[in-house]
């Protein structure tokens, strides 16, 4: 019983529930210690209510959205450990939808991405475990392990009736942010691809303008978001701002103060006006959506591809008492329109559906890319 009072004061500084609805609140209380009455006397099997008062708490923390979670002690301690070296990944990003792990975006030249998963992927089964009924730190937990051990996952895709089976063999996940080169057959464009939004992935980038800012004949740029998960609100802030004058790049809100900001460009655009086209997709997510609606609400640049994800908020890793964590939501991304990412994402100027996922700035294969290199000949 100490449990569920434990729990039950969790919910009532979670939801901080004004006077008026206490009654209902308490009524709801009530029935879910019915409940768990119920569970312990007639229940089939023998229940460990250790295990299931964690699935209570997740499970209000999961009704919020499909970011914020719980964490036990165990898994707190597990995702806190620096284990470099000798824990390795697959390489995706990944959120939770309808009970199942949704794919956000495979990162590039990782196992997963070498594998064939795709933005918009549900893994449905993980080895020889279900996903359905776990949480995403769960799911995380699961693809984890030695490097060079392999896992099975099992896909549902969509418009794909039969599900895909990938055997993956983890690796050490090290990402080189920014990759760059000279495109276009008149070798005249500079194609820069952002796989994510890192602590030195301004560095990066800019060092690549710079590098091609001293060739007098580049007429323009091709910015490549596509699969990119995100990463750090100020990187997108530094990178935006490298190609806009002046105005607001991103807000966000939050129920407290403290998370209601805007940022803003200062004076200076790195390649001088010249245009751009930003390339997006399913998999480019969070800080890689706040680059292409801040450049397309400045009318900075021409955003080509397919809607990006949608994934416009921001979390907070939260300590508890027991020695676990919680990761909860505490603000939403706005463009400068106004607009929230969250669901709906970044609608581009020009809808050019993917044709397979070959992002090696190979033009006959990469639809997109070829689409864009047209752009500029136009």
């Amino acid at each position: 019983m100490k449990k569920i009072l434990v729990l039950f004061i969790f919910l009532f500084h979670l939801l901080s529930v004004p006077s008026y609805s206490k009654n209902d609140l308490y009524e709801k209380i009530d029935l879910f210690s019915e409940v768990l009455e119920n569970i312990k006397k007639d229940y089939v099997d023998d229940v460990d209510q250790t295990e299931m008062m964690d699935s209570a708490i997740n499970g209000v923390l999961q009704s919020l959205d499909p970011y914020s979670a719980y964490m036990s002690p165990e898994l707190f301690k597990e995702m806190q450990t620096d284990t470099r070296g000798e824990f390795g990944g697959l390489g995706i990003e990944i959120g939770m939808e309808a009970g199942v792990v949704k794919v956000i975006s495979p990162i590039d030249d990782t196992p997963a991405a070498k594998a064939g998963i795709k933005a918009g992927d549900y893994i449905v089964k993980i080895g020889k475990e279900q996903v359905q009924g776990k949480s995403l730190l769960e799911a995380v937990k699961l693809m984890r392990g030695p490097v060079g051990t392999s896992i099975d996952l099992t896909v549902r895709r969509k418009n794909v009736k039969k599900p895909l089976n990938f055997k993956i063999v983890r690796k050490i996940i090290e990402v080189q942010s920014v990759s760059s080169k000279i495109i276009g057959n008149e070798k005249n464009l500079a194609y820069i691809r952002l796989k994510s939004f890192n602590e030195n992935s301004d560095k990066q980038f800019l060092k690549s303008i710079k590098k091609f800012e001293t060739k007098s004949k580049i007429k323009g740029y091709v910015l490549d978001l596509r699969n990119n998960p995100g990463g750090l609100l100020t990187q997108a802030i530094n990178i935006s701002d490298f190609f806009l004058e002046d105005g607001e790049i991103v807000s966000t809100k939050g129920r407290k103060v403290s998370e209601t900001r805007k940022f803003f460009a200062r004076k200076g655009d790195e390649i001088k006006g010249k245009p751009i086209v930003v390339l997006i997709n399913n998999g480019s997510a969070s800080a890689a959506e706040i680059f292409a609606g801040a450049l397309k609400d400045h009318k900075r640049a021409i955003i080509l591809g397919e809607n990006s994800y949608g994934k416009g908020s921001v979390q907070s890793i939260i300590p508890l008492r027991n020695g676990g964590g919680m990761r909860l939501t505490i603000s939403k991304y706005y463009l400068p329109s106004g607009k929230s990412i969250s669901e709906v994402g970044v609608i581009p100027d020009i809808l050019v559906e993917e044709k397979g996922n070959d992002f090696s700035i190979n033009s006959d294969k990469d639809n997109q890319l070829n689409y864009a290199i047209k752009l500029f000949s136009s």
